[in-house]
């Protein structure tokens, strides 16, 4: 059985640059803002990371060559861990994806529409622990684990508040009702899906530890969402540790300054 890791507390990567540079990045354990002027290797070094992992969270025989990843506690086998990719895209095979729904024009809608079926897994899990909390007669248990899906609809409600629309909060799969109207993740703005994949993607972490890869998250969002970013993400997963690189001080003006660490700091030459 694999045993999965709280955090990585650690991430050194080999001749990053041609053998010339490499990386040494102590992380925090919850948020990690990785800064720095266009070329200099952010995603580059987001994306190795991500890459090391992506195939079943394995940290021990599965990392890419030169990278090397030290977790917390030190003998976990695995991370659990989520990416957000920030451009709404086309979609490379159109054609398979209008197999799949023909409203899908976007890499971003995409992801959306694998959200909504981790969505209704995440809503039976939780409706069957709550059904065990009761049937022990655990009242209390049972209405804390109703709070965060609560607490998404209540968040996206208020983001969504300007242009009128609000979660129809008896359907199963995530529809928005709007002047009477009801609309599907696909028509919402570029800038509304991605707020919602964000934040779908960290409720249906079910607050586990997850390490949540983000590359500019804060493009299509507006500035009041960039401010709010963090706070959310940490408030409706509070075991999550977040790696994210950016070039919006607005992502980090609520309190998150001390977060944020430049490639050049963490970047040592080819003598180590």
């Amino acid at each position: 059985m694999p045993k999965f890791a709280d955090y990585i507390r650690r991430i050194e990567i080999d001749a990053l640059w041609s053998g010339k540079k490499h990386i040494v990045w102590e992380l925090d354990p919850h948020v990690n803002v990785l800064s720095g002027i266009n070329g200099v290797g952010k995603s580059t070094i987001l994306n190795k990371v991500f890459r090391s992992v992506n195939t079943n969270g394995d940290v021990v025989n599965n990392l890419l060559k030169g990278v090397h990843i030290d977790v917390e506690p030190s003998d976990a086998t695995h991370v659990r861990f989520d990416i957000i990719k920030s451009l709404d895209s086309p979609v490379l095979d159109m054609e398979t994806m209008n197999l799949v729904d023909a409203r899908i024009t976007s890499a971003l809608d995409f992801q959306l529409y694998h959200l909504q079926r981790k969505f209704l897994d995440y809503q039976v899990n939780i409706g069957n622990r709550i059904i065990a909390e009761l049937q022990q007669g655990n009242a209390d248990a049972a209405q804390q684990l109703s709070q965060a899906k609560k607490r998404f609809q209540d968040i996206v409600d208020d983001l969504f508040a300007e242009t009128g629309k609000k979660i129809i909060r008896t359907e199963n799969e995530i529809r928005f009702s709007q002047i009477g109207e009801t609309l599907v993740p696909y028509q919402l703005s570029s800038g509304e899906k991605q707020m919602l994949a964000i934040l779908l993607t960290v409720l249906v972490e079910d607050q586990k530890p997850y390490v949540l890869f983000m590359d500019e998250p804060e493009v299509s969002l507006h500035m009041e969402w960039q401010k709010r970013l963090i706070d959310l993400i940490v408030e409706l997963n509070p075991n999550v540790q977040i790696l994210l690189t950016t070039h919006s001080p607005a992502v980090v003006m609520n309190g998150w300054m001390d977060k944020v660490t430049e490639v050049s700091d963490i970047t040592v030459g080819s003598e180590r």
